[in-house]
């Protein structure tokens, strides 16, 4: 039986619109059976952040860089071998801003591409360079007990994001390091990380993972892109060279030094003397779009198709995109302009291209591999739109607080071009569907609020155990076996959507639901009775939405699948990967056992 503290709201018969108007975001909490301590009233108010602006900037003055392509320096044990230096550098991100401190891979922001190959492994040495204090506020109650806020130097580690890589490569949050590797966490293996780079090519990116301050980490700059490529893909004639674009999303916030700006405490809490300063924040919400590293910046095309990894690098914001034609003069939209046609997500490239009719939902951690034709907008401005509130709670809700980041960047599209040759082909690539019917276990995820000793809003992740919810060093929950196939029922508790994450793996979402419809004591689920996933939800996902009020479904087999991935065993994570939320306890890991008639460890 799973535990009963979670079924209370299931006979309310709410739709998700009404689990929030009747609920606001305190509402799941009571549903959830998780009540907050006597006297807080701030768990349930979610204030996001300390109020700030950044200096008023003027926008669309500078063009969106392309990332740089690193090089190997040479080869270890017969694979390409790179060395990556973190380091501290000052960067333009604005002309109108003083240069900004940032750190960057390479000394870079974002760091630079890594380009791979299918079937070709690569080792990566990553370098702590950077200096003994951190760039940011460091809350040091957070894991208090099992992080050295007393070591010299800033803790680091990688994780490749997307990578089916073997588990001590995997850029665990406790395999950090400080400069020059003096100091280890527990969990750190080796100094050189392995690639196996046997999966399908895919837009993947790299970013720092260390223990309690991932969100500080990557919101100074610690983040890059890693592209897996193969001969079938660069066969299919999709746009190439400089028609490929990268283009990393994120928001940040400037104080008039141009130095970065990030709350140390959450608005009316600053003369709270019972809470720790600095304080690590709920969720934090930028107010300046950053693309590439540019603030407001704006992108020169030709009229023709151009094909765009986009990545939400964001700490906490998703994206809600849609291109409009701009009247730069006046500052205001027109009629809607191209649609994007997605060819591929998180894993790699879908069967078929998929028009998407109206916008493109991208959540934090998210990648969508897009085609644009501009071709019929020849000497037009286009404004990248998005419509996404903060904190989020779907495309179709508008309560509560609201930060909105509606301008992203602009496009200018030139009068004339060269001849166009590519093409978007109507098959892609080959994605097998996980049957249903090989499902060895279904597991009931519930994500639900409380509070720390501090009474700050504590975001928790569970499971069927009587123990649940559980904190991030509580025993471990989900142990799957190597070619095990399970279906993960991710149930949301709270007042926002997350965006959660799995380690190691990709799986394919069978649908959506109402809380209230779902029934955990079920022997099987109706996956004809799902809401569907939406385009950018289908092939393979590391990433999936999950709104409040609903339970999304999603479907993983851990191992080699009819000729794609690879078998790891093993410790790894799994997340919401809202930075914020991940520091402060909502992660968990899962554990690979080996196959039950092998004898190996793991």
């Amino acid at each position: 039986m799973r535990t009963s503290e979670y079924l209370g709201a299931r006979g309310t018969g709410l739709s998700r619109r009404e689990f929030l108007a009747a609920t606001g975001s305190a509402g799941a909490l009571g549903l959830a059976g998780c009540t907050a301590p006597s006297g807080n009233t701030e768990t349930q108010s979610q204030p996001v952040a300390t109020e700030h602006s950044s200096p008023d900037l003027e926008k669309w003055l500078v063009e969106v860089p392309r990332p740089g392509v690193i090089e190997p320096v040479g080869e270890k044990d017969g694979t390409p071998y790179y060395e990556v230096e973190m380091r501290e550098v000052e960067q333009k991100i604005h002309p109108n801003l003083p240069p900004t401190t940032v750190w960057g891979y390479d000394g870079q922001y974002p760091g630079p591409t890594i380009e791979a190959r299918q079937g070709e492994p690569v080792q990566v040495r990553w370098k702590n360079k950077l200096p003994d204090e951190h760039l940011l506020p460091v809350d040091e109650t957070i894991h208090s007990s099992k992080i050295p806020y007393d070591s010299t130097g800033v803790r680091v580690v990688t994780h490749l994001h997307g990578g089916n890589i073997e588990h001590q490569s995997d850029g665990k949050p406790t395999a950090w390091f400080t400069k020059d590797f003096e100091q280890t966490g527990p969990k750190f293996e080796n100094k050189d990380y392995y690639y196996v780079n046997d999966q399908p090519p895919a837009t993947l990116w790299y970013h720092d993972h260390s223990l309690g301050i991932t969100r500080l980490n990557v919101y100074a700059g610690l983040a890059g892109l890693y592209l897996l490529r193969n001969d079938r893909e660069e066969s299919l004639g999709l746009p190439s060279g400089e028609y490929e674009i990268p283009l990393v999303l994120q928001d940040r916030s400037f104080n008039d030094d141009g130095s970065l700006y990030y709350p140390t405490a959450r608005s009316g809490t600053n003369s709270d003397s019972s809470k720790p300063t600095p304080s690590i924040v709920p969720q934090f919400f930028g107010d300046t779009s950053v693309v590439n590293g540019k603030a407001w910046p704006r992108l020169s095309v030709e009229p023709r198709k151009y094909r765009f990894r986009i990545l939400n690098g964001s700490n906490c914001r998703y994206y809600n995109l849609k291109l409009f034609e701009y009247d730069e003069s006046t500052e205001t939209t027109e009629t809607s302009g191209p649609p994007f046609t997605l060819i591929g997500n998180d894993g790699g490239l879908l069967p078929a291209p998929a028009p998407i009719e109206d916008r493109l939902e991208i959540g934090t951690g998210k990648r969508a591999d897009v085609v644009v034709d501009f071709s019929d907008y020849a000497g037009q401005t286009l404004l990248v739109h998005n419509d996404a509130r903060a904190p989020y709670r779907g495309p179709d809700i508008n309560t509560g607080n609201q930060q909105p980041l509606p301008d992203v960047m602009l496009l200018d599209v030139a009068s004339d071009g060269v001849d166009d040759r590519s093409q978007v082909p109507s098959t892609l690539a080959n994605v097998p569907e996980i049957p249903v019917d090989s499902v060895d276990k279904e597991r009931y995820l519930p994500m639900t609020m409380s509070s720390d000793d501090y009474g700050r809003p504590l975001h928790l992740l569970g499971s069927d155990a009587e123990s649940s919810p559980h904190k991030l060093y509580d025993p471990v929950t989900e142990e799957p076996a190597l070619n095990d196939t399970e279906i993960w029922s991710f149930a949301n508790l709270t007042g926002m959507s997350h965006p959660m994450h799995m380690h190691l793996v990709h799986f394919q979402m069978l649908g959506r639901q109402p809380y209230s419809e779902y029934d955990p004591e079920a022997e099987m689920i109706d996956v004809e009775a799902l809401e569907p996933p939406a385009p950018e939800e289908t092939g393979w996902n590391d990433v999936i939405n999950v709104n409040p009020g609903e339970v999304t479904h999603v479907i993983v087999y851990f191992g080699e699948f009819e000729g794609l991935f690879n078998d790891q065993i093993g410790w790894y994570m799994w997340h919401c990967h809202m930075l914020e939320h991940e520091d402060h306890d909502m992660m968990r890991p899962f554990r690979v056992l080996p196959k039950s008639d092998d004898d190996g460890g793991s």
